[in-house]
Protein backbone atom coordinates (compact mmCIF):
# COMPACT_ATOMS: atom_id res chain seq x y z
CA UNK A 1 0.00 0.00 0.00
CA UNK A 2 1.44 3.40 -0.78
CA UNK A 3 2.07 5.76 2.20
CA UNK A 4 0.62 8.72 1.85
CA UNK A 5 2.73 11.77 1.75
CA UNK A 6 4.36 14.65 4.45
CA UNK A 7 6.67 17.17 3.48
CA UNK A 8 8.32 19.77 6.04
CA UNK A 9 12.17 21.52 5.86
CA UNK A 10 13.97 23.56 7.70
CA UNK A 11 15.83 27.19 7.30
CA UNK A 12 19.51 27.38 6.66
CA UNK A 13 19.41 29.76 8.83
CA UNK A 14 21.71 28.85 12.00
CA UNK A 15 22.43 25.77 14.34
CA UNK A 16 19.45 23.91 15.88
CA UNK A 17 18.69 23.34 19.34
CA UNK A 18 16.78 22.30 21.86
CA UNK A 19 13.53 23.59 20.88
CA UNK A 20 13.76 22.69 17.26
CA UNK A 21 14.47 18.91 18.38
CA UNK A 22 11.33 18.70 21.09
CA UNK A 23 9.24 20.74 18.92
CA UNK A 24 9.94 19.34 14.94
CA UNK A 25 12.74 16.24 14.60
CA UNK A 26 11.28 14.32 17.15
CA UNK A 27 7.60 14.18 15.74
CA UNK A 28 9.38 14.25 12.00
CA UNK A 29 10.92 10.85 13.58
CA UNK A 30 8.23 9.51 14.67
CA UNK A 31 6.13 10.41 11.25
CA UNK A 32 8.66 8.63 9.00
CA UNK A 33 7.33 5.63 10.40
CA UNK A 34 3.80 6.06 9.29
CA UNK A 35 4.19 8.13 6.00
CA UNK A 36 6.28 8.61 2.79
CA UNK A 37 8.50 11.62 4.34
CA UNK A 38 10.55 14.06 2.52
CA UNK A 39 12.66 16.64 4.57
CA UNK A 40 14.34 18.86 3.56
CA UNK A 41 16.94 22.04 4.33
CA UNK A 42 15.68 25.20 3.22
CA UNK A 43 19.06 27.38 1.78
CA UNK A 44 17.09 29.36 -0.27
CA UNK A 45 15.04 30.23 2.44
CA UNK A 46 17.30 31.38 4.55
CA UNK A 47 18.13 34.03 1.85
CA UNK A 48 15.08 35.36 1.88
CA UNK A 49 16.03 37.43 5.19
CA UNK A 50 20.24 36.78 5.26
CA UNK A 51 21.13 37.34 1.69
CA UNK A 52 23.72 39.98 2.75
CA UNK A 53 25.38 37.47 4.74
CA UNK A 54 25.85 34.22 3.68
CA UNK A 55 29.42 33.05 4.64
CA UNK A 56 27.98 30.53 7.30
CA UNK A 57 25.43 29.12 4.69
CA UNK A 58 27.33 25.86 3.54
CA UNK A 59 28.62 25.50 7.38
CA UNK A 60 24.88 25.57 8.65
CA UNK A 61 23.68 23.55 5.97
CA UNK A 62 25.61 20.39 6.66
CA UNK A 63 25.55 20.76 10.48
CA UNK A 64 21.63 20.52 10.33
CA UNK A 65 22.14 17.99 7.72
CA UNK A 66 23.80 16.18 10.77
CA UNK A 67 21.86 17.24 13.07
CA UNK A 68 18.44 15.57 11.39
CA UNK A 69 20.29 12.61 11.41
CA UNK A 70 21.65 12.78 14.89
CA UNK A 71 18.15 13.14 16.13
CA UNK A 72 16.62 9.82 14.39
CA UNK A 73 15.55 10.64 11.20
CA UNK A 74 16.53 7.62 8.43
CA UNK A 75 17.62 7.75 5.12
CA UNK A 76 16.91 4.51 4.40
CA UNK A 77 12.78 5.09 5.67
CA UNK A 78 12.75 9.16 4.74
CA UNK A 79 13.75 11.24 2.03
CA UNK A 80 16.16 13.97 3.47
CA UNK A 81 17.54 16.78 0.71
CA UNK A 82 19.06 19.83 -0.05
CA UNK A 83 16.20 22.42 -1.06
CA UNK A 84 18.87 24.46 -3.52
CA UNK A 85 20.02 21.38 -4.97
CA UNK A 86 16.65 20.41 -6.57
CA UNK A 87 16.14 23.28 -9.52
CA UNK A 88 12.28 21.96 -10.30
CA UNK A 89 11.44 23.93 -7.11
CA UNK A 90 12.72 26.97 -8.62
CA UNK A 91 11.05 26.64 -11.75
CA UNK A 92 7.44 25.53 -9.81
CA UNK A 93 8.43 28.88 -7.46
CA UNK A 94 9.04 30.84 -10.80
CA UNK A 95 5.33 29.80 -12.92
CA UNK A 96 3.05 29.79 -9.84
CA UNK A 97 4.38 34.24 -9.71
CA UNK A 98 2.74 34.05 -12.69
CA UNK A 99 -0.75 33.53 -11.47
CA UNK A 100 -0.52 34.23 -8.02
CA UNK A 101 -2.26 38.19 -7.27
CA UNK A 102 0.25 40.21 -4.98
CA UNK A 103 -2.81 40.79 -2.65
CA UNK A 104 -2.31 37.02 -1.63
CA UNK A 105 1.27 37.44 -0.78
CA UNK A 106 0.82 40.93 1.04
CA UNK A 107 -1.78 39.79 3.39
CA UNK A 108 0.08 36.89 4.65
CA UNK A 109 0.72 37.40 8.54
CA UNK A 110 4.30 37.00 8.80
CA UNK A 111 4.90 39.78 5.80
CA UNK A 112 4.66 42.61 8.41
CA UNK A 113 5.38 40.79 11.61
CA UNK A 114 8.94 39.91 9.99
CA UNK A 115 9.92 43.06 8.35
CA UNK A 116 9.25 44.84 12.17
CA UNK A 117 11.14 42.05 14.19
CA UNK A 118 13.62 42.09 11.68
CA UNK A 119 13.96 46.16 11.52
CA UNK A 120 17.80 46.39 10.69
CA UNK A 121 17.63 44.08 7.49
CA UNK A 122 16.69 45.62 4.08
CA UNK A 123 13.17 43.42 3.48
CA UNK A 124 11.86 45.15 0.65
CA UNK A 125 12.77 42.31 -1.54
CA UNK A 126 10.49 40.23 -4.13
CA UNK A 127 12.38 36.86 -2.71
CA UNK A 128 11.16 38.10 0.69
CA UNK A 129 7.39 38.98 -0.15
CA UNK A 130 7.36 35.97 -2.65
CA UNK A 131 8.52 33.58 0.69
CA UNK A 132 4.93 31.85 0.63
CA UNK A 133 5.33 31.42 -3.31
CA UNK A 134 8.43 29.25 -2.43
CA UNK A 135 6.84 27.42 0.24
CA UNK A 136 4.17 26.53 -1.68
CA UNK A 137 6.19 25.32 -4.33
CA UNK A 138 7.98 22.95 -1.75
CA UNK A 139 5.46 21.80 -0.53
CA UNK A 140 2.88 20.65 -3.71
CA UNK A 141 5.68 20.07 -6.02
CA UNK A 142 6.09 16.80 -3.91
CA UNK A 143 1.98 16.84 -4.39
CA UNK A 144 2.49 15.89 -0.47
CA UNK A 145 -1.00 15.62 1.59
CA UNK A 146 0.20 16.69 4.78
CA UNK A 147 2.80 19.27 6.02
CA UNK A 148 3.40 18.64 10.08
CA UNK A 149 2.56 22.60 11.53
CA UNK A 150 1.33 23.91 15.21
CA UNK A 151 -1.92 25.56 15.53
CA UNK A 152 -0.31 28.57 14.72
CA UNK A 153 0.38 28.30 11.68
CA UNK A 154 -2.09 26.92 10.35
CA UNK A 155 -2.99 30.38 8.46
CA UNK A 156 0.44 30.19 6.84
CA UNK A 157 -0.50 26.84 5.17
CA UNK A 158 -3.57 28.38 3.52
CA UNK A 159 -1.85 30.13 1.23
CA UNK A 160 -0.35 26.99 -0.41
CA UNK A 161 -3.97 26.00 -0.18
CA UNK A 162 -5.65 28.58 -2.36
CA UNK A 163 -2.35 28.36 -4.80
CA UNK A 164 -2.66 24.88 -5.79
CA UNK A 165 -6.27 25.68 -6.30
CA UNK A 166 -6.19 28.18 -8.50
CA UNK A 167 -3.68 26.47 -10.25
CA UNK A 168 -6.00 23.59 -10.74
CA UNK A 169 -8.95 25.64 -11.78
CA UNK A 170 -6.76 27.72 -14.28
CA UNK A 171 -5.24 24.46 -15.95
CA UNK A 172 -5.39 20.66 -14.62
CA UNK A 173 -6.27 19.01 -11.77
CA UNK A 174 -2.80 18.38 -10.78
CA UNK A 175 -1.59 19.51 -6.85
CA UNK A 176 -3.57 17.61 -4.19
CA UNK A 177 -4.32 20.98 -1.84
CA UNK A 178 -2.09 20.46 1.06
CA UNK A 179 -3.48 19.46 4.60
CA UNK A 180 -2.13 20.23 8.26
CA UNK A 181 -0.81 17.78 9.79
CA UNK A 182 -1.60 19.83 13.92
CA UNK A 183 1.44 18.56 15.77
CA UNK A 184 1.65 19.60 19.13
CA UNK A 185 4.40 22.15 19.68
CA UNK A 186 5.73 22.54 23.35
CA UNK A 187 7.04 25.52 24.01
CA UNK A 188 10.87 25.62 24.81
CA UNK A 189 12.19 28.15 27.83
CA UNK A 190 15.86 29.49 26.83
CA UNK A 191 18.26 29.89 29.43
CA UNK A 192 17.16 33.73 29.94
CA UNK A 193 13.16 32.43 30.70
CA UNK A 194 12.12 33.58 27.39
CA UNK A 195 11.24 31.63 23.91
CA UNK A 196 14.48 29.29 23.18
CA UNK A 197 15.57 30.73 20.18
CA UNK A 198 18.38 31.74 18.26
CA UNK A 199 17.99 35.05 17.85
CA UNK A 200 17.66 36.03 21.70
CA UNK A 201 21.36 33.90 22.19
CA UNK A 202 19.41 31.73 25.16
CA UNK A 203 19.30 28.83 22.85
CA UNK A 204 20.48 24.83 24.46
CA UNK A 205 22.04 23.44 20.90
CA UNK A 206 22.29 20.27 19.92
CA UNK A 207 26.10 20.77 18.88
CA UNK A 208 26.84 22.30 22.04
CA UNK A 209 29.30 20.11 24.33
CA UNK A 210 28.74 18.54 27.55
CA UNK A 211 30.76 21.41 28.91
CA UNK A 212 28.32 24.39 27.57
CA UNK A 213 25.15 22.71 28.14
CA UNK A 214 25.76 21.86 32.13
CA UNK A 215 27.28 25.44 31.90
CA UNK A 216 24.20 27.01 30.45
CA UNK A 217 22.23 25.20 32.85
CA UNK A 218 23.34 25.73 35.87
CA UNK A 219 23.27 29.43 35.43
CA UNK A 220 19.75 29.57 34.33
CA UNK A 221 17.15 32.08 36.24
CA UNK A 222 14.91 30.85 38.41
CA UNK A 223 11.85 32.44 41.12
CA UNK A 224 13.27 35.55 41.95
CA UNK A 225 11.96 35.40 45.29
CA UNK A 226 13.76 32.25 46.25
CA UNK A 227 17.49 34.10 47.17
CA UNK A 228 18.11 32.06 50.24
CA UNK A 229 17.98 27.99 50.40
CA UNK A 230 15.20 28.55 52.71
CA UNK A 231 13.18 30.88 50.71
CA UNK A 232 9.41 28.71 49.78
CA UNK A 233 8.94 29.81 45.76
CA UNK A 234 6.39 29.01 43.19
CA UNK A 235 7.64 26.82 41.04
CA UNK A 236 5.91 27.93 38.06
CA UNK A 237 7.78 31.16 38.36
CA UNK A 238 11.18 29.36 37.20
CA UNK A 239 11.94 28.36 34.07
CA UNK A 240 14.52 25.73 35.36
CA UNK A 241 10.61 24.17 35.75
CA UNK A 242 9.33 24.94 32.94
CA UNK A 243 11.93 22.49 31.36
CA UNK A 244 11.63 19.60 33.61
CA UNK A 245 7.98 19.70 32.57
CA UNK A 246 9.45 18.81 28.84
CA UNK A 247 12.42 16.97 30.43
CA UNK A 248 11.81 14.94 33.30
CA UNK A 249 9.41 12.69 34.60
CA UNK A 250 6.41 13.24 36.27
CA UNK A 251 7.27 11.86 39.53
CA UNK A 252 10.26 14.21 39.92
CA UNK A 253 8.35 17.01 38.64
CA UNK A 254 5.90 16.42 41.50
CA UNK A 255 8.45 16.12 43.85
CA UNK A 256 10.30 19.43 42.82
CA UNK A 257 7.63 21.41 42.18
CA UNK A 258 6.40 20.75 46.15
CA UNK A 259 10.06 20.79 47.01
CA UNK A 260 10.35 24.68 45.50
CA UNK A 261 6.57 25.64 47.25
CA UNK A 262 8.35 24.15 50.92
CA UNK A 263 11.54 24.72 50.29
CA UNK A 264 12.38 21.75 50.50
CA UNK A 265 14.80 21.18 47.72
CA UNK A 266 17.58 24.13 46.92
CA UNK A 267 18.04 25.42 42.74
CA UNK A 268 20.97 24.11 42.71
CA UNK A 269 19.72 20.41 43.28
CA UNK A 270 16.74 21.42 41.10
CA UNK A 271 19.33 22.03 38.18
CA UNK A 272 21.13 18.82 38.79
CA UNK A 273 17.94 16.89 38.22
CA UNK A 274 17.56 18.62 34.85
CA UNK A 275 21.16 18.53 33.65
CA UNK A 276 20.96 14.82 34.27
CA UNK A 277 17.11 14.19 31.91
CA UNK A 278 19.02 16.98 29.35
CA UNK A 279 21.66 14.48 29.40
CA UNK A 280 20.11 11.28 28.92
CA UNK A 281 18.38 13.05 26.04
CA UNK A 282 21.81 14.63 24.34
CA UNK A 283 23.51 11.94 24.76
CA UNK A 284 23.11 9.48 21.93
CA UNK A 285 22.29 13.03 19.61
CA UNK A 286 26.00 13.78 20.70
CA UNK A 287 27.10 10.37 19.66
CA UNK A 288 26.08 10.25 16.28
CA UNK A 289 26.77 13.63 16.09
CA UNK A 290 30.22 12.54 16.55
CA UNK A 291 29.88 9.75 14.02
CA UNK A 292 28.52 11.84 11.14
CA UNK A 293 31.42 14.31 11.73
CA UNK A 294 34.07 11.99 11.20
CA UNK A 295 32.40 10.38 8.52
CA UNK A 296 32.12 13.13 5.40
CA UNK A 297 31.61 10.84 2.53
CA UNK A 298 28.95 9.10 4.41
CA UNK A 299 27.23 12.33 4.81
CA UNK A 300 27.38 13.55 1.35
CA UNK A 301 26.14 10.25 0.04
CA UNK A 302 23.02 10.47 2.17
CA UNK A 303 22.28 13.87 1.04
CA UNK A 304 23.50 13.02 -2.93
CA UNK A 305 20.75 9.63 -2.41
CA UNK A 306 18.13 12.00 -1.22
CA UNK A 307 18.78 15.18 -3.70
CA UNK A 308 18.44 12.57 -6.66
CA UNK A 309 15.13 11.00 -5.09
CA UNK A 310 13.52 14.10 -4.92
CA UNK A 311 15.08 15.32 -8.14
CA UNK A 312 13.18 12.35 -9.57
CA UNK A 313 9.71 12.66 -7.71
CA UNK A 314 9.43 16.87 -8.65
CA UNK A 315 10.73 16.24 -12.11
CA UNK A 316 7.42 13.31 -12.48
CA UNK A 317 5.40 16.30 -10.98
CA UNK A 318 7.07 19.33 -13.45
CA UNK A 319 6.38 17.27 -16.83
CA UNK A 320 2.74 17.48 -15.72
CA UNK A 321 2.89 21.57 -14.82
CA UNK A 322 4.42 22.27 -18.08
CA UNK A 323 2.04 20.36 -20.15
CA UNK A 324 -0.68 21.45 -18.53
CA UNK A 325 0.75 25.47 -19.05
CA UNK A 326 0.90 24.51 -22.58
CA UNK A 327 4.77 24.86 -22.47
CA UNK A 328 6.67 23.43 -25.25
Amino acid sequence: MNKERVLSGMQASGKLHLGNLVGALNNWVNLQDKYDCYYFIADWHALTTGYADTSSMKESTKDILINFLAAGLDPEKCTIFIQSRVLQHAELHLLLSMITPLGWLERVPTYKEKQQELKDRDLSTYGFLGYPLLQTADIIIYRAKYVPVGIDQVPHLEISREIARRFNYLYKEIFPEPEALLTEFPKVTGVDGRKMSKSYDNAIYLSDTPEVVEQKLRTMVTDPARVKRTDIGDPELSPVYHLHKIFSSKEEQAEIAEGCRRAGIGCIDCKKILIKNVFRIMEPIWEKRNKFISNPDMLYDIAHTGTEKAKKATEETMKLVREAMGLY
